[in-house]
């Protein structure tokens, strides 16, 4: 059963909302904020195109025919049909897992574990908008920030146990994210926002049992590529159920389980979710719950001048909310690194770090790395999970090789989250770090310099220009 007022359809404020949402009511901070998160969307998808995913995927993309709407990242000089655009840009921007996460704020919510708010609604105003020749940057940014806003609410709203039982948010919630953009960027009206929601809830999926693999960021394509097409057939005329979010038969009853409508009807807008209570930025290509941990083991032996060839055991205490997701306990291939702690660890204690060059298969089967996971254990940690979910709460223990232990809890205020943000110069070499070798250093600057002032563009998908000519 949904909580809150039966009366109220959740599917009719966010369409409300998005048809009369105009720039003007973006705040300064949450242009800025949005300017961080599309810059690093596009980083990531950038970085995610040299992944074995995308190379299978662009065979499958170029096999198909349809019109030619709009440019791929990475593929210089060719157009696609602007759903394939969008699928090809979610893929791109979750292959490494680095994009963004949605942070929460309500009870009973599992902190960090809701959606990549971002590259849904980037991919759909990048295929939309190339597809209709080009919008301005307040465009752009207006139907960025209405799919940002609308998918970040929506699963806020939805009973946490859909996470639980196994759905994968991004790739279920993401639709509406990325529905919500298309509409926006077509100019749709009150009905045909409710109807591309509509069409969008039967389009929703993605299952954790796919974590590890290439069909874990698929699920974030298909969401792109879904809400676009959901929008695009509205377009032409398709129809869908006006409330399809709502009612016993809605998505949130039945994916849900439920929903508390209580805790974001009215709230739509009010404040804007990518300002309050804001968004993570990953320094780290792997789920943000593992960054503390990760940052914990870096500081330590930094701090206490540990190399990887003194240790004897890395001990990792730890909640349900931080252990559970990370189904492998060891790791093979880099896919299954991103879901594995003892990996993880693992590249931090030998390389110091854990970026484009450590998530290969080629690091992941070094002979040091295999031996250092069998070094590293995972407790669950009673105390730490009597703490709650609230924080992303951990500790680490490392004992060398002449019998000392040094500990470190982890910082709650995590790098990366809108208490601790990652800079823009931060950002700035993330994106670097992500495209290098793909664009030249003139390229890199130019692409920057439109990215900080894409309110001011005339042609907001121009920025695209270094990495399709």
């Amino acid at each position: 059963m949904n909580k809150g007022s039966s009366e109220i359809s959740l599917t009719k404020e966010a369409s409300t909302f998005v048809d009369k949402f105009n720039y003007d009511q973006i705040s300064n901070e949450a242009l800025n904020i949005s300017r961080r998160c599309i810059l690093d969307g596009i980083s990531v998808m950038i970085g995610g195109t040299e992944q074995d995913a995308l190379s299978v995927m662009y065979k499958y993309i170029e096999s198909t025919s349809g019109s030619p709407d709009s440019r791929l990242i990475g593929i210089k000089g060719k157009k696609f049909p602007a759903h394939l655009s969008a699928l090809w840009h979610g893929l791109a921007g979750h292959a490494m897992d680095w994009d963004d996460t949605q942070l929460s704020y309500g009870p009973g919510r599992m902190y960090g574990l809701l959606t990549h708010p971002t590259v849904p609604p980037l991919s759909a105003c990048i295929s939309i908008g190339e597809m209709i020749g080009g919008v301005d940057g307040k465009q752009f940014l207006t139907a960025f920030n209405a799919g940002f806003e609308v998918e970040c609410k929506i699963a806020e709203a939805i009973n946490p146990d859909h996470y639980a039982r196994g759905f994968h948010t991004s790739g279920t919630i993401g639709t509406f994210g990325s529905a919500v953009a298309a509409a926006k960027m077509l100019d749709f009206n009150e009905e045909q926002i409710a109807m591309t929601i509509g069409i969008a809830s039967s389009m929703a999926s993605g299952i954790r049992a796919n974590f590890g693999t290439m069909t874990k960021p698929l699920h974030v394509g298909r969401s792109s590529e879904n809400g676009v097409t959901a929008a695009l057939l509205v377009k032409n005329g398709f129809t869908a159920d006006v409330n399809s979010l709502d009612g016993k038969w809605g998505y949130l009853a039945i994916a849900g389980p439920g929903a508390d409508l209580d805790h974001v009807l009215g709230k739509f807008g009010n404040p804007l979710t990518i300002e309050n209570p804001g968004v993570s930025i990953k320094p780290y290509p792997c789920g943000v719950l593992t960054h503390p941990s990760m940052d914990a083991l870096k500081y330590l032996m930094e701090e206490e001048k540990i190399q990887f060839k003194d240790i004897q055991e890395i001990k990792l205490y730890a909640a349900q909310n931080i252990l559970g997701p990370i189904r492998y306990q060891f790791a093979n291939t880099e896919l299954e690194g991103k879901f594995c702690m003892h990996f993880l660890l693992s590249a931090i204690a030998i390389a110091g770090k854990a970026g484009k060059a450590e998530f290969t298969n080629a690091f992941v089967r070094k002979k040091e790395v295999q031996e250092m996971q069998k070094k590293i254990t995972t407790i669950q940690d009673s105390e730490i999970e009597s703490m709650g979910f609230d924080k992303i709460r951990s500790k680490i223990e490392l004992i060398t090789n002449n019998g000392t232990k040094h500990t470190r809890w982890a910082d709650e205020n995590y790098r990366g989250g809108p208490l601790n943000p990652l800079s823009n110069i931060d950002l700035e070499e993330k994106f670097n770090d992500a495209s290098f070798g793909q664009i030249s250093d003139q390229q890199k600057a130019d692409f920057l310099e439109k990215l900080w002032n894409i309110e001011q563009l005339d042609n907001a998908c121009s920025i695209l220009d270094p990495f399709c000519e």
